[in-house]
């Protein structure tokens, strides 16, 4: 390892922020090549038990490592991601290695280009270390040619949704921002429950295309990473309009970085005490009053709100919608290829099939209806503060394998009251921790806002944690 500076620990840098990482890389006191190797060793020494990755991509790696240093010697320094390690979620296209989707028979699928994100991030500078495990599709089912993630906090504890690995790889150190999606949550979800930052942008602020589509206008792209500041910088790097992606947006790329330093004197933080804490555990609830009562202490108002109500009718309707939309997605290979699927994924598009276009245009009404309501309120605040998802404990033992019903005990327990209805409107969310349950398991807040306010949230979560010491918590592996 090159020198370093006094104020970093070396030895447990894997766990450091990416602009703390960053600024040693930029002034020369890290080298990127070692940076990688040291994560590429971790990740043979730690995820061999984790099963974060897919794919480790450790040649190109380090060869894009060895450009990173050389450019920034040269003094061609392209920013923040510049030489810093990172992975993503293998939904996303990669031309130097396979992209499965968490499919069997997509485990030798390499495609001739990579996703709009993916080149964005090699433009930033940034080394890819590998692709990173999911559930079938990025639905809730694993298909059994592929481990099930693992908790770095407990084993028996669920590791989040499709975007699972991600969560995973970056609560253990095993990257420094990961890339994933969210359909229904599965950004905030994995977020949750492995105690790290997740964002969900706004629809069409991230280019969806060479991404594997579970339910197109569902899906969304966003990072996932350990600090606020540090899923700002990679939304930045990877948001802008895509003539490859006619539903992203030509909206201007912000400057996350400006928004940042602004502090969150007189915004108004709506919370709704109901909505966030009926059928809640109760530790969750404290915490998340403590987190307002922190910003109220920064100088935000608090301010009551009254969430549109999310009745089992609205969940029936996502469910429509998204089966529907992965059928289609999914018909060069479904139903011709229907032996291959898992269990899970399988019966989800036969259910999708099944959805009539009436039955698809009445969720359709639905949605619309719903998205006014939470728009009103969205628009009434500079953010909406819930829970990320409902009970947080749900045991890796009920994380399936099999079909839907197996997956019943997670659609009981996870709450999607919390986390569909911003899939449904695209508008934004961010989750972060914030306070710890008895038995020392991360808990976790959600700021939701209207469209494109992804700085305006950052801004808010980031003064937050500065405030707090819940992110410099890290599982103890």
């Amino acid at each position: 390892m090159s020198n370093a500076s006094t104020n970093t620990d070396i030895e447990h840098i894997h766990y450091a922020g990416l602009t703390e990482v960053a600024a040693l890389i930029k002034c020369g006191d890290l080298s990127p090549v070692d940076l990688t190797q040291q994560l590429l060793n971790r990740i043979t020494t730690i995820d061999a038990n984790l099963h974060s990755y897919i794919t480790v991509m450790a040649e190109q790696a380090l060869a894009a490592a060895q450009r990173a240093e050389q450019e920034i010697a040269a003094g061609n320094y392209r920013g923040p991601l510049h030489g810093i390690p990172i992975a993503v979620k293998d939904l996303a296209y990669t031309r130097n290695a396979p992209t499965t989707g968490g499919h069997s028979f997509m485990s030798t699928f390499q495609p001739d280009y990579d996703a709009t994100v993916v080149a964005k991030l090699a433009n930033a500078g940034a080394v890819l270390l590998g692709k990173l495990n999911l559930t079938e599709g990025a639905m809730i089912g694993y298909h059994r040619d592929f481990k099930i993630p693992v908790n770095p906090w407990r084993a028996d504890y669920w590791p989040g949704l499709s975007s699972s690995g991600s969560g995973v790889a970056t609560a253990a150190g095993l990257c420094y921002a990961s890339l994933g999606t969210d359909t229904g949550g599965s950004i905030r979800f994995p977020a949750m429950a492995n105690g790290i930052v997740g964002l969900k942008p706004t629809y069409g602020r991230v280019s969806r295309y060479g991404i594997l589509p579970l339910a197109p206008s569902l899906d969304h792209v966003g990072p996932m990473t350990r600090r606020v500041a540090d899923a700002a910088l990679v939304l930045e790097a990877i948001a802008g309009y895509d003539a490859n992606d006619p539903t992203s947006l030509q909206a201007p790329v912000p400057n996350m970085r400006d928004e940042l330093q602004k502090d969150v004197t007189g915004l108004r933080i709506g919370f709704d005490r109901l909505y966030a804490t009926h059928n809640m555990s109760t530790t969750l609830s404290t915490a998340i009053h403590a987190a307002l009562m922190e910003l109220e202490r920064l100088g935000a108002r608090i301010v009551e709100v009254e969430m549109p109500d999310f009745p089992d009718a609205m969940v029936e309707a996502w469910f429509a919608l998204c089966a529907h939309e992965a059928h289609a997605a999914h018909r060069a290979n479904y139903p011709s290829r229907a032996e291959h699927y898992g269990e899970y994924l399988r019966e989800f598009l036969a259910m999708g099939a099944a959805v009539t276009d009436q039955q698809y245009a009445a969720a359709s009404r639905l949605r619309v209806e719903f998205n006014h309501r939470l728009r009103g309120v969205l628009g009434s605040v500079d953010a909406v503060a819930t829970p990320a998802g409902g009970a947080p404990f749900i045991t890796a033992r009920n994380v399936p394998y099999g079909g839907m019903s197996a997956s019943d005990p997670v659609m009981a327990s996870m709450r999607p009251r919390f986390t569909f209805p911003a899939d449904l409107a695209g508008t934004p969310a961010l989750a972060l921790p914030c306070g710890v349950s008895d038995d020392g398991l991360p808990l976790t807040i959600q700021f939701m806002g209207k469209h494109l306010s992804e700085p305006l949230l950052c801004r808010i979560g980031h003064a937050y944690e500065q405030a707090t010491a819940w992110h410099t918590r890290h599982p103890a592996l």
